[in-house]
């Protein structure tokens, strides 16, 4: 019952804080939902659209709640992550939340420090498969029965190679189809991070085909990145906020709270 409040609290927050309204002479931050990437934004509502909540977009609020005079906007709308990276590397968007830090995107984007939280990665197999797995050695000795399905364009596939001699496929767009991919039999693994993998399975309607193994396989940081042509004291007011809301555990305390909703928890 505990857990259930949690969720529910977790999604009341997050409505509210998706209908916010700016306060006047704010200067604006364009930012972007990212589709398929629960529960930094997910929808709030039964028809996937608007209104779009989740720990990113609680997050945003609580930045603008240190610093009235940032406001992020653009929040309510979806768009694919390829298509935040470009608006962010171009000047369309102002910033990104919740991106895997590697040496392509640092050349593209501006990463804030501290991280804002950090979030563990399992494997996912068939329902019937019995393999079992500790670390990436016993991967890379399945060959080419060990097959890694990955979101395409995600960081954690740079992170992937850089771990070496695994079968790697990225040529999935998202978790549903990975997932679908991975019960037809077409990879032996899919590697996602939690929370937000058993939500994936729930979405794709995988429940009862799909299981996630329980051993951690690698743990990231996730970041606040910003175009490079976003002011500099604009910049320093965003990372003054984070560093406020690391000290303050109000971060963990929104990340507990997604973490502990039903469809989120491993």
């Amino acid at each position: 019952m505990q857990r259930v409040r949690f969720a529910g609290a977790a999604f009341a927050a997050s409505l509210a804080a998706s209908l916010a309204v700016a306060p006047l002479h704010a200067a604006e931050i364009r930012t972007a939902a990212q589709e398929a990437t629960t529960p930094k934004f997910t929808s709030l509502h039964p028809d996937r659209k608007t209104p779009i909540g989740g720990l990113c977009v609680d997050i945003m609020r609580a930045i603008e709640r240190i610093d009235p005079d940032l406001v992020f906007v653009g929040d309510q709308t979806w768009q694919p992550l390829v298509r935040v990276e470009a608006g962010v590397a171009h000047g369309q968007l102002d910033a990104a939340c919740g991106f895997l830090r590697t040496r392509e995107r640092e050349a593209k984007f501006t990463y804030i420090d501290p991280p804002l939280y950090s979030m563990n990665y399992f494997l996912a197999v068939r329902a019937d498969d019995t393999v079992q797995v500790n670390n990436w050695d016993d991967v890379r000795q399945l060959g080419d029965q060990g097959t890694v399905l990955v979101a395409h364009g995600f960081g954690i596939v740079r992170q992937l190679e850089k771990v070496g001699g695994l079968k790697i496929d990225s040529g999935g767009r998202d978790a549903e189809s990975n997932l679908g991919k991975l019960v037809a039999g077409r990879g032996r693994f899919f590697i996602h991070r939690s929370p937000g993998i058993q939500a994936e399975i729930a979405r794709a309607g995988m429940q009862g085909k799909v299981r996630v193994l329980p051993a951690v396989m690698h743990t990231e940081n996730f970041y606040m990145v910003v175009s490079k042509n976003l002011p500099v004291a604009t910049i320093e007011k965003i990372r003054y906020a984070i560093v406020r809301l690391n000290a303050n555990g109000e971060i963990g305390r929104l990340l507990s709270q997604w973490d502990s909703s039903p469809e989120n928890t491993r």
